[in-house]
């Protein structure tokens, strides 16, 4: 028998290979036992693997479409996309950061951006604005009404604004965008600072007019409340666009800390060396006011001058305006005063609803506003930007009191009685509309604790009730009602009053801050309730979009039945029209002269547009 032997030394020991049957028969055990380990353990692997390979399959199948749940901030939503935010300190004014999620439809209509987060959701954005996913969803820019080159940081409400409310279903015409965007450029061309600019100052104070020069100004006289002077800056903005000046607005004491810059590049407060900056030698006796200058035949019926044609004007619009200064609304007078370089008005009234009924403009404000009902929801929102110090009031509050709830319900009390409140008839009618209407719900007086309607929810938000009053009394006994007494329905009502100044301090700045933050607030409601003859609540139902209930006025300190009405468009009253046919030069009711302008609800001679069907 041969023998075979192999010597292999890869790794220092030797792998031996033997014919011979002894050495064989000693291999074969040693290999024989080895192999059993072997095979014993993976046996063992693949029975495991059986066992626990179907349990991970059914675990998988348990979660895959189930994601971890996020806590639900919008009520009737089935399902919402993760919330991305930004904390920030209180004492930054940088607002409230945006989430890009919507919900259905609410009771007021839209879908409503809400605000809020958890430390679970709480993701990081960069310090200077939303995440791209974010800015995408938001409205920043109202439909095109505002301009995209401005810097952020210097007006933190004006691209901020848009995650605050519903998305207005108002959108702006094309023609109003493109007529907004012409005068943008006009004003960098005629603004403060420029050399046309310098030249018609030039020529101002030399009481010359400017010749051959395609720059003509309006001059906004600061005058009355804050609610006044807004509604009548808006209207006065109307006339510049439809006349194609560059409007500066008078400073007053606080104009430029309550406001942002509205146009691009240029500022819209009046400089500070402009020649005729004595506003209150302006007045109903002025000797250059337009009416007086017609009257004493300075300037003629036909246009023309009896002397040195004026290098410009005084427009007196006010509640006192006579006769000669109501002319300013004829088709004549308007070509009269193409011809005057300088315009300076003062007025506290909202008389866009008669600039509707000048001819010269009527064609050109059907193209601006085929929805007639949207002029100040359009040019208050383009204009009126709280500045960085009141968006910090404006955003603090919002945060504290009003992001959670379900709904928003915005009460506005503005009382026009002698004596001091708060008065038992006008409580009486805030609850006799509140009740009747059906936006708050009724207490009740026989049971301490109703639970909430069945709805499907458990966790049902409180509807929030804010209320703006020179008094507290009103706040105070509301929130009382409904801490010490159960809803019908089980809704927990909450209710919250930012201020109560007692008294209307017009010239105090800080005063009209807070005023202003309130009229904004209210415009964040889903539902108002306003007072009569009050700019305030005009204020707030125009930025907001809102068609309010107009409380009645009260006669002799009764509650008056009924004790509010539907608003028939979000439009401000104008308080003073003229009565006056210009072409016939006789009286004329001019609420029915054509089907957009007609008599207000909350004041029976005032003038309002209002929808034409």
């Amino acid at each position: 028998m041969k023998r075979f032997r192999r010597h292999f030394s890869e790794t220092g020991g030797d792998l031996i290979s033997s014919t011979d049957p002894a050495t064989m028969s000693r291999e074969r055990k040693v290999l024989g036992g080895g192999g059993v380990k072997i095979v014993r353990v993976i046996g063992i692997c693949i029975l495991g693997c059986l066992i626990i390979l179907p349990l991970l399959f059914t675990i998988s199948l348990l979660f895959q479409d189930h994601p971890p749940p996020t806590k639900q901030w919008v009520s009737d939503v089935n399902e919402e996309e993760r919330i991305t935010s930004l904390r920030k300190d209180d004492d930054e004014e940088e607002g409230f950061w945006k989430n890009n999620f919507g919900g259905k439809q609410g009771k007021a209509g839209g879908k409503r951006r809400f605000h809020g987060h958890t430390q679970e959701e709480e993701k990081t954005v960069p310090e200077d604005g939303l995440s791209m996913e974010a800015q995408k969803s938001e409205d920043r820019l109202l439909g095109g009404l505002l301009a995209a080159n401005f810097d952020e940081g210097t007006c933190l409400s004006r691209y901020q604004s848009s995650s605050y409310r519903k998305l207005s279903p108002h959108k702006p015409s094309s023609y109003l965008i493109g007529k907004i965007r012409k005068y943008e450029a006009l004003y960098k061309q005629c603004g403060p600072d420029t050399e046309s600019y310098n030249e018609a100052i030039t020529q101002l104070k030399r009481g010359q007019q400017i010749r051959s020069s395609s720059c003509k100004y309006l001059v906004w006289i600061s005058y009355s409340g804050l609610g006044n002077r807004i509604v009548t800056l808006a209207a006065t903005f109307l006339y510049a666009l439809l006349t194609d000046r560059v409007l500066l607005i008078d400073r007053g004491t606080d104009m430029g800390d309550l406001f942002c810059e509205p146009f691009p590049e240029k500022s819209w407060l009046l400089p500070l060396d402009f020649p005729l900056n004595q506003f209150d030698n302006f007045h109903v006796k002025s000797p250059e006011r337009y009416g007086l200058m017609l009257r004493d035949e300075i300037i003629n019926e036909n246009g023309t001058s009896s002397g040195s044609f004026p290098a410009f004007v005084y427009l007196h619009l006010a509640h006192d305006y006579d006769k000669g200064d109501k002319l300013f609304f004829c088709d004549r007078e308007q070509l009269i005063l193409d011809g005057i370089p300088w315009l300076l008005l003062r007025s506290d009234n909202y008389f866009v609803p008669s600039l509707f009924l000048v001819p010269k403009f009527s064609e050109e404000l059907e193209k601006l506003f085929p929805e007639k009902v949207t002029v100040f929801h359009h040019l208050g929102r383009y204009l009126f930007h709280p500045s960085n110090t009141v968006w910090g009031l404006i955003t603090r509050f919002y945060r504290a009191y009003l992001a959670n709830a379900e709904e928003r319900v915005g009460i506005q009390i503005r009382t026009f009685d002698t004596g001091v409140g708060p008065f038992q008839h006008v409580l009486d009618q805030i609850l006799a509309c509140a009740l009747n209407e059906k936006l708050l719900p009724a207490v009740s007086r026989d049971k301490p604790i109703i639970p909430p309607q069945q709805t499907g929810k458990t966790d049902r938000k409180p509807k929030v009730v804010l209320m703006t009053s020179l008094s507290g009394g009103y706040y105070e006994r509301i929130r009382n009602m409904y801490w010490e007494y159960p809803t019908v329905t089980g809704e927990v009502i909450s209710i919250y009053q930012p201020s109560h100044e007692e008294h209307q301090q017009t010239e105090k700045q800080f005063h009209n801050m807070k005023a202003w933050a309130e009229m904004y607030l209210l415009s964040l409601s889903d539902t108002l309730i306003t007072s009569p003859w009050s700019t305030f609540g005009y204020v707030a139902q125009g930025l907001g979009g809102l068609r309010p209930w107009i409380m009645v006025k009260p006669v002799n300190h009764t509650t008056p039945n009924p004790a509010c009405g539907r608003a028939i468009s979000m439009e401000p009253c104008f308080h003073a029209p003229p009565f006056y046919d210009c072409k016939a030069k006789r009286g004329i009711d001019t609420g029915k002269l054509v089907p957009h302008v007609r008599h207000c609800e909350d004041m029976s001679w005032g003038l309002k547009l209002v929808g034409e069907n």
